[in-house]
């Protein structure tokens, strides 16, 4: 009798981890943040063998649309839901979604011109002007009277943005509106927009690639990949009229101005921040979360890892060029995770 108990209990522990390690939390989303995710998922399960994290890098708009629609645990976006999104969350899944910011980083322009590999000064109003297919030469005066002694040649600008929905057009287009009442009226901003001109790529990477194999080329991406490809990218003039080149530094500062009045949704901009220091395309990216989870394995996951997140995590956000959140906005988010039921 007694073997056959302790048979039974040791078959049991054996089925528990079976159990254990095939938990699986899916999400999907932002490519802006998806180094830093994929660091932060890969140690988590090192640590916690028994719960897998497994994100889909498909663009902000991808993962909006899949965690409304219940396909994956928890979305990811660099631009926050809109009104009328969080309406149509609820109606779908019959509760709300709640952000969770888990960086900062910036969006960066970056470029290809032949015989130019120092950093080019760039005012909003100029690369406003490239993206509404105004300025179309790289000597353009818009450009060249802000990078005196750069001999820049008299060749065609050709323009890359995103070809899908995106959390990092999302921060560009933010900040080209703020500088541009020209590009607000007329493209706006959203997670996609209507071009005025330019070649469409996918991801972060698709950017990346298309600006490396294309000469005279700029385009935007996080920071983190145009430092691992090796790209030149230049300088920003702030809201205070410094030309500024993003780093940890620079976007933390830019953060500053919003952390001590972030709102309770945590749905904030921080895009043109002032501060002299400030890099003016910077943002936080969000984590979305649905409050109400009825798989209780998952729910417990997801708050253990948010919780793992805001404090060991933000330790290893540095070498990946991502700046850390702001105390204040740990400890309000924190509290938070107590919302998700």
């Amino acid at each position: 009798m007694t073997r056959r108990i302790f048979g039974l209990t040791v078959a049991v522990v054996a089925l528990a981890g079976v159990a254990a390690a095939a938990l699986s939390v899916t999400g999907a989303g932002a490519t802006f943040p998806y180094p830093m995710y994929s660091k932060w998922f890969s140690d988590y399960h090192k640590m916690y063998a028994g719960i897998e994290i497994n994100y889909q890098s498909i663009g902000s708009g991808g993962g909006i649309k899949q965690v409304t629609e219940g396909t994956v645990d928890f979305g990811a976006s660099d631009g926050p839901m809109d009104d009328t999104q969080l309406a149509e969350f609820k109606t779908k899944r019959g509760c709300a979604v709640l952000h969770f910011p888990t960086v900062m980083g910036a969006v960066v322009p970056t470029y290809n011109i032949p015989g130019v590999t120092g950093e080019l000064n760039f005012t909003g109003e100029a690369l406003a002007g490239i993206y509404l297919g105004k300025i179309t030469k790289w000597n353009d005066p818009a450009i060249a009277s802000v990078n005196a002694g750069v001999k820049l040649p008299a060749t065609d600008i050709v323009v890359v943005h995103r070809g899908e929905p995106s959390g990092t057009t999302y921060i560009w287009v933010d900040f080209l509106a703020k500088v541009s009442p020209e590009w607000k009226s007329k493209v706006g901003v959203k997670t996609a927009v209507n071009w005025p001109t330019g070649l469409g790529a996918k991801g972060n990477e698709g950017v990346s690639g298309q600006i490396k194999q294309t000469e005279g080329s700029i385009g935007y991406v996080e920071l983190i990949y145009a430092i691992q490809n090796k790209m030149s990218y230049g300088k920003v003039k702030n809201a205070a009229g410094v030309f500024v080149k993003a780093d940890l530094k620079s976007v933390t500062d830019a953060a500053a101005s919003a952390a001590a009045d972030m709102p309770e949704d945590f749905r904030v901009s921080i895009t043109n921040a002032a501060g002299k220091g400030a890099f003016p395309i910077s943002s936080f990216t969000w984590l979305l979360v649905p409050e109400k989870i009825a798989d209780p394995a998952k729910k417990k996951a997801i708050k253990d890892f948010l919780t793992w997140m805001l404090g060991p995590g933000q330790k290893l956000t540095g070498p990946l060029a991502y700046a850390e959140l702001p105390k204040s906005v740990v400890a309000k988010e924190t509290k938070a995770i107590a919302k998700i039921q």
